[in-house]
């Protein structure tokens, strides 16, 4: 019963809804200009100390009100914020400034719903969540663009070669954490026949070879801890991760990170949750389908303003858990809404359906990252929300520019 429930959410379009009664409103994805991110120059910085600890929950966040509040960047704000910090997997760090051209302010229709102060948790009423289990639905799209990152967030695949992730999954706001130099990104992969194990007369591999011919003993020891290693994948059971219904990775080394330099302390004063954002090269090319980036629209324009995700929530404990929802609130830079959510799940990317233009297909996009459970002041009292960091056109121009290393292929989205 839940694999129907989950296929009619799936693939069904939700129609919108008004005053009770279903009406049909124009649910397409809409082609916008794009600003143009030049690179102007490119300097190294120092090497970061990969010191920090990784925080998946945040404090002294701007909330609704304060987001209403913010006056508009000007062009000098903005390309300061767009300038962007790159890590490669050497430890090397440097630091490009951009230029942003054709820049026009997008304002979006804030709502004004006085809700009242929530309890201070992250699963509302009913968890409404779904874990995926059958392998069919795990490794096809959408559901296989999901990725985990060794920091302990997800993430999701936004080309052949690059990842779409919160950026405070790697950076604190004043240093990179623990485990970024090193990064990895972990592809869901259905379980292989025999375990792993290899079979009897298989080739042997090229560091086998070079150990016998160094050294037969050495071959001798390889050999014997291959087979205790074999021997404890057997015996630990759904601890591997590769049983019915929990997915096995391919894990993948990650070339360079980019982050925005909005989201650093020391040029916003305190954490900008609007630039909590960051995108992952990898080392080598994964060839599965992708999810392509677009511009969000504003609530009205989503049918039963509904978005959806999937990532791997930490009490789900390797489960690629999905979920979706009704954005509540909406700011310039972010969406509050109130989808089911743990730890683990921060990085995810946010999507929904909608129309091609002058086509009858409907497609799905990514239009925000989540950046997950946060608590921000209002009025001298802690309120808590589940935050989404909206891709904006200026966002998407960027994100644009980081995967093609150039704007020719960016100037509409």
């Amino acid at each position: 019963m839940e694999h129907m429930l989950l296929l009619f959410l799936i693939f069904v379009p939700i129609l919108g809804l008004s005053n009770g009664t279903e009406t049909e409103q124009d649910f397409t994805w809409h082609l916008k200009k794009i600003p143009q991110i030049v690179r102007e120059r490119t300097f190294s910085l120092d090497s970061p100390k990969f010191e920090a600890k990784t925080k998946l929950e945040l404090n002294s966040v701007c909330g609704i009100e304060c987001q209403r509040k913010l006056p508009v960047p000007s062009l000098s704000d903005l390309k300061s914020l767009l300038s962007y910090e790159t890590v490669f997997e050497n430890g090397t760090r440097t630091l490009t400034e951009v230029n942003v051209l054709g820049a026009v302010p997008d304002p979006a229709a804030n709502t004004t719903t006085q809700r009242p102060l929530r309890k201070k948790r992250q699963i509302y009423g009913t968890d409404s969540r779904f874990s995926i289990y059958d392998k069919r639905f795990m490794t096809n799209f959408p559901f296989n663009t999901a990725v985990k990152i060794s920091t302990g967030c997800s993430g999701i695949l936004i080309s052949p070669k690059h990842v779409l992730t919160a950026a405070h999954c790697l950076h604190n706001g004043k240093d990179y954490v623990k485990g970024s130099k090193r990064l990895r990104v972990g592809l869901m992969k259905t379980k292989s026949r025999g375990n792993g194990r290899k079979r009897k007369g298989a080739k042997r591999s090229r560091r086998e070879i070079s150990a016998a011919k160094e050294d037969p003993k050495a071959t001798t020891e390889l050999r014997r801890r291959s087979k205790g290693d074999e021997r404890k994948q057997r015996g630990s059971g759904r601890k591997q991760g590769t049983s019915d219904g929990m997915p096995s990775f391919q894990w993948t080394r990650v070339k360079s990170t980019h982050i925005p330099k909005g989201w650093f302390k020391g040029v916003s004063g305190d954490i900008a949750l609007d630039y909590d954002y960051a995108v992952l090269e990898l080392k080598r090319p994964h060839k599965r389908k992708y999810m392509e980036l677009g511009i969000s629209p504003t609530i009205k324009m989503m049918p039963g303003s509904m978005i959806h995700f999937s990532g791997f929530d930490n009490d789900r404990s390797g489960q690629l858990v999905y979920r979706f929802c009704s954005i509540s609130d909406e700011s310039n830079d972010l969406f509050y809404q109130y989808c089911d959510a743990e730890p683990g799940s921060t990085g995810s990317g946010i999507y929904l359906r909608l129309k091609e233009p002058n086509k009858k297909k409907w497609k799905r996009k990514i239009i925000a990252v989540y950046s997950g459970h946060q608590w921000v002041d209002i009025n001298g009292e802690q309120q808590d929300y589940n935050v989404a960091v909206r891709i904006t056109p200026l966002k998407y121009a960027q994100i644009c520019f980081w995967i093609h290393g150039n704007d020719e292929n960016c100037t509409q989205g």
